[in-house]
């Protein structure tokens, strides 16, 4: 008989914000945790999860070009995605009938696990977004709803994102593993996430938040212990202080490589004609070249960007660009491709994630520019939403939200104080080091389930 595992993926966790965790701390001693590149939630997360680097399980990041559709797309969700043998499957080849709960870990709609949770919001067809989750079975949904209300979608990511959100996730958990009793259940705490890309590690708001999440984590590590569950807490990646958005698609632009479409006066990213153009994601951009003869010159011309640190060919997978750009340490890459911000899509200052072909975290802030106008945009676009009008929540800046950024992740830690960590309650493993692709491994051992 296994033992049963709860897996805390605390975001953005590290030993200098663990300082600030006493309930987390009492977990076990922390220990590094090295990621692969990039070290963003997607590829990292795959990683624990199939014991592969992106050259295996393909997530060469939080999104990237479909080469086979023509569209840059991020945040998918469906498991199928993702390459590899998953843990859940190896734990069952060596006990049929594994039980495995997904609390809001990525890639989770269509994974062949038996409990599902991740926010998935209403579209309605007069285009309102409204907050809710997706959870299998469907019936779990209503369960859950009637415990714990609606899942907090809009303290999930944009301007509001905040504790809440975290909150309705770990007492999920809680929930799921008092009534369902998973084997394994993984837990996906955000909240980290949040004033670290805001604000920046070295800002106390983000030792603030650090203690705000440990309150929250109280109650699901006692229930854990009660239920005389394994417990691991880790990291996917540690967030570091940045001043400098870098325009990489900008720079591909003004010198011929990117092209755009217009459409009522609003300028689009044309990838099926574009020469060279940049998907960025935190600190790294995978770069497309059409023609392979172009990649030296693409190179050559990326080099002389201030901000870019290295260029390496690809991740060895037909997903990566066919050049990744890493950014120097206090660096991070916008999406950008419009050099006047009058030309910019509308969707550049709303939070949509989807529609995006590039990472965001302005979307964090209200227009800086403008905060109380910003503010007051929203309110309005909520009176017309409240009185069944369309509206449009444009309240995020452009280029001043890019400079408030003040918080980036995505390359190899230098420091390990910078790091993420590895935290166990079972002393008899804890290694000196832990590397991403052993998680999947050292998951199974502690739940008994190989040699």
């Amino acid at each position: 008989m296994s033992r049963k595992l709860v897996v805390l993926d605390v975001v953005g966790l590290t030993p200098q914000l663990l300082s600030h965790m006493p309930n987390l701390a009492k977990v076990g001693a922390a220990v590094p945790l090295e990621p692969v590149l990039p070290a963003v939630t997607c590829s990292v997360q795959s990683t624990f999860l199939t014991g592969e680097t992106p050259a295996g399980h393909g997530i060469v990041g939080n999104g990237w070009y479909f080469r086979d559709l023509g569209e840059v797309l991020l945040w998918r969700q469906h498991n199928a995605l993702v390459g590899g043998e998953k843990l859940w499957q190896a734990a069952r080849r060596a006990e049929p009938g594994y039980t495995v709960a997904n609390v809001c870990w990525w890639y989770a709609m269509g994974a062949d696990v038996d409990w599902t949770v991740t926010p998935r919001p209403i579209y309605y067809a007069d285009g309102r977004k409204e907050p809710d989750c997706y959870t299998f079975p469907p019936e779990l949904h209503d369960e859950l709803q009637d415990a714990l209300g609606p899942f907090p979608l809009f303290t999930y990511w944009g301007p509001t994102a905040g504790i809440p959100s975290t909150t309705w996730i770990a007492r999920a958990a809680e929930h799921i593993m008092r009534a369902k009793d998973p084997d394994l259940t993984l837990v996906y705490l955000p909240h980290l996430d949040y004033d670290l890309q805001r604000y920046g590690p070295s800002d106390p708001r983000s030792a603030a938040a650090a203690a705000e999440l440990d309150a929250v984590l109280g109650p699901l590590l006692d229930a854990a212990r009660e239920q005389q569950r394994t417990i691991v807490a880790l990291s996917e990646y540690g967030i570091t202080d940045v001043s400098r958005p870098v325009d990489i698609n900008r720079l591909l632009r003004s010198e011929g490589w990117l092209n755009v479409h217009t459409q009522d006066g609003m300028e689009y990213l044309d990838p099926w004609t574009s020469r060279a153009f940049a998907v960025a994601d935190h600190q790294i951009a995978h770069v497309y070249v059409r023609d392979p003869e172009d990649i030296p010159t693409v190179r050559k011309l990326c080099s002389t960007l201030s901000g870019v640190g290295e260029i390496r060919d690809g991740l060895g997978h037909e997903r990566s660009g066919e050049l990744v750009l890493l950014a120097e340490p206090d660096a991070w890459f916008t999406y950008y491709y419009w050099l006047d911000d009058r030309r910019a899509p509308d969707f550049a200052q709303l939070v949509e994630i989807h529609r995006k072909p590039g990472y965001d975290p302005a979307e964090l802030f209200f227009d800086p520019a403008g905060p109380g106008a910003a503010k007051a945009r929203a309110g309005m676009a909520l009176l017309r939403k409240k009185l069944g009008f369309r509206y449009r929540m444009s309240a995020i800046g452009l280029d001043a939200g890019a400079r408030a950024v003040r918080g980036s992740h995505g390359l190899m830690p230098t420091d390990p104080a910078d790091g993420p960590v590895w935290l166990c309650d079972d002393p008899s493993l804890t290694p000196a080091r832990v590397q991403a692709t052993d998680v999947k491994g050292l998951l199974l051992r502690l739940a008994g389930l190989s040699p």
